[in-house]
């Protein structure tokens, strides 16, 4: 009984994470410009990949595969995110231009004095 409990919480983990693997893969392809794209892979893959790792560590339980997982979900969580500012940080800088429905650049400003 306990078993079957925790396939189905894996299960449906598992296709919550995968949904918000679909959503960042559906914001890379649709979305105007690198920024965007980077926000919804960035924070929405992540949620999406720490997904599928827990659901991992739902099924295989505390074992050394379960653990991996974790940890491999928990690395994610802390470099996915620091990954995608400084990689929009350095295309800010390089010049990459915002979309055209953008109507606001806050860095813009501070980027054009402390550069030049």
């Amino acid at each position: 009984m306990v078993n079957t409990i925790l396939n189905v919480v894996s299960d449906i983990v598992l296709l919550i994470g995968l949904l918000f693997v679909f959503l960042g893969m559906l914001g890379l392809l649709r979305l105007p410009d690198v920024y965007n794209r980077l926000h919804a892979t960035a924070k929405i893959g992540t949620l999406g990949a720490f997904g599928v790792m827990l659901s991992i560590l739902i099924k295989a339980g505390f074992t050394p595969i379960g653990v991996k997982a974790i940890a491999v979900g928990l690395f994610l969580l802390l470099t996915a995110p620091i990954g995608a500012h400084m990689i929009t940080r350095a295309a800010h800088r390089h010049g990459v231009g915002l979309c055209e429905e953008s109507v606001v650049d806050e860095y813009g400003k501070s980027y054009k004095t402390s550069t030049k």
